[in-house]
C-alpha cells in the first residue's frame, strides 16, 4: 500500500440535526454555523447528504436516494417584524453536486420551528399550544405554525397517524397565509384554470395552479392511467417518465418560470397525476375504498413518483379543488374548503379558502397537519 493510499485526511465536522418533517427527512442548520450563501455552502450541503452519486444511493453521506430523503434546511432568527424565524429549504439533487432553492418543502416545514426551539433559535415561554410565525425565503411566505409546546420544546408524542409515516405523533398544523403566487404571478399563473400545451406532437390539457407551491396537474386518464398505479409500477415506465418530464417543463414556461423548457428548474413545479375517487391499493397492502377520498393523486418529485404527497403539493391541490374549471376540480367530489387526496401512503387532507374578491380570484390561506421530530443531534462529517 503506497503512503497516498495510507493517508487520512483531515473531516471537517459541522453542527446539525437530522429531522423528520411529515413524510420527509432532512438536515438542519443553524444559518450561524454555515458559509455564506452560494458555491461553498452548497458544498457543504451535498457532501453532507453523499451527493453527487452515480449509483443514486448516497451511500456515502446522509441522504436516502430519493428527493423527499435527500433535504436541507437552514434556520435564524427572523429579519422581517411579521415572524419568528426565517428558513430556506434546499432540495439536494441525487445524482448531481447541485442544490436547488427554487421552492419550499412543505413536509419539512413542519419540522422548521421544532428545530427552531431545540437550537435556541426562538424560545417559547409558556406550555401548551404556541404559534410561532416562519418566513419561508425560498418564496417571501409566512407560514402560521401551530403546535403543543411542553419545557420549551415541541411536543412529538401524540395519536394523530400521518399517512406513509408508521405510528402516530403530535399534529402540527401549517397555515401558509396568502399562498398564491409562490414563484409566479398568481394562483393561475396564465390567468385560466386549464390550458393546452403541445408536447412532442401531442395536446395535453393541463392546469397550472401556484398556490404554496407551482404544480402542473394533468388527467390521469389523458396518460392512459388510472390515477390509482403505484410509484414504482409508473416508475418502471421509461416513456412515462420521459412524456411526464416534458410537460412539466413546457409547464415550467407557461407558468413563467423560465424561458426555455431546458432552463426548468428541477424541483418546481412538480407534477401529479390526478383522477376522480375510486378504490385503490396503498403500499402497505391496504384497500383505500373510494367513498374515502375526494380525488386520486400520484405526484412526481424530481423525476420520480412521490410515495405520498409533497405537503406544498398537497396545499395547492385543495387550492385548485376549489377553483371552477381546473383538472382538480373536475376530478374531485369535494363540496367544501378540505379535500382528501388518495396518494400511494393513505388519504391526506389539506384545506384552502378560496374566494372571489371583485372578479379576482383570492386564496387567503391554504393549511394541513403533519407531525415532525428529531431524530439524530450533534455534528455532520465533512470530507476534505
Amino acid at each position: 500500500m503506497s503512503a497516498d493510499a495510507k493517508a487520512r485526511p483531515t473531516t471537517t465536522w459541522i453542527d446539525a440535526m437530522f429531522m423528520r418533517g411529515g413524510t420527509s427527512k432532512g438536515l438542519f442548520f443553524r444559518e450561524q454555523d454555515l458559509p455564506p450563501a452560494g458555491p461553498q455552502r452548497d458544498r457543504v450541503f451535498t457532501d453532507a447528504l453523499g451527493s453527487p452519486d452515480p449509483f443514486g444511493r448516497q451511500l456515502d453521506g446522509m441522504g436516502g436516494g430519493i428527493s423527499s430523503l435527500s433535504k436541507v434546511v437552514s434556520v435564524a432568527p427572523s429579519s422581517r417584524p411579521d415572524a419568528d424565524v426565517d428558513y430556506t429549504f434546499g432540495q439536494v439533487a441525487v445524482r448531481e453536486a447541485a442544490v436547488d432553492y427554487s421552492g419550499n418543502c412543505g413536509n419539512l416545514s413542519a419540522a422548521v420551528v421544532p428545530f427552531a426551539l431545540m437550537a435556541g433559535i426562538h424560545e417559547v415561554d409558556d406550555d401548551g399550544p404556541a404559534s410561532v410565525i416562519a418566513h419561508n425565503t425560498n418564496t417571501g411566505k409566512l407560514i402560521e405554525v401551530r403546535l403543543e409546546v411542553a419545557d420549551g420544546a415541541a411536543v412529538t408524542s401524540a395519536n394523530f397517524v400521518l399517512p406513509g409515516v408508521a405510528g402516530s405523533g403530535a399534529p402540527i398544523e401549517l397555515r401558509y397565509l396568502d399562498p398564491s403566487g409562490s414563484r409566479t404571478s398568481g394562483a393561475l399563473p396564465t390567468g385560466y384554470p386549464v390550458d393546452t400545451l403541445e408536447v412532442g406532437g401531442r395536446s395535453i390539457e393541463v392546469s397550472l395552479v401556484d398556490v404554496a407551491t407551482p404544480m402542473v396537474f394533468v388527467a390521469a386518464t389523458d396518460l392512459g392511467l388510472t390515477g390509482a398505479e403505484l410509484p414504482d409500477a409508473l416508475d418502471a415506465e421509461a416513456e412515462l417518465a420521459a412524456l411526464l418530464e416534458r410537460i412539466r417543463r413546457t409547464g415550467a414556461v407557461a407558468m413563467g418560470l423560465c424561458e426555455t423548457p431546458a432552463d426548468a428548474p428541477q424541483s418546481v413545479p412538480k407534477i401529479a397525476m390526478v383522477a376522480p375517487p375510486a378504490d385503490s391499493t396503498l403500499l402497505d397492502g391496504t384497500d383505500v375504498p373510494a367513498a374515502d377520498c375526494d380525488v386520486l393523486i400520484r405526484a412526481v418529485s424530481m423525476g420520480l413518483s412521490h410515495r405520498a404527497i409533497p405537503g406544498t403539493s398537497a396545499l395547492c391541490a385543495a387550492a385548485a379543488a376549489n377553483i371552477e374549471g381546473t383538472v382538480v376540480q373536475r376530478c374531485s367530489t369535494s363540496s367544501g374548503s378540505e379535500l382528501r387526496i388518495a396518494t400511494p401512503s393513505g388519504v391526506v387532507a389539506s384545506a384552502a379558502d378560496v374566494s372571489a374578491e371583485d372578479g379576482a380570484l383570492k386564496v387567503t390561506a391554504a393549511s394541513l397537519f403533519r407531525t415532525a421530530r428529531p431524530l439524530m443531534r450533534g455534528q455532520v462529517a465533512l470530507p476534505q
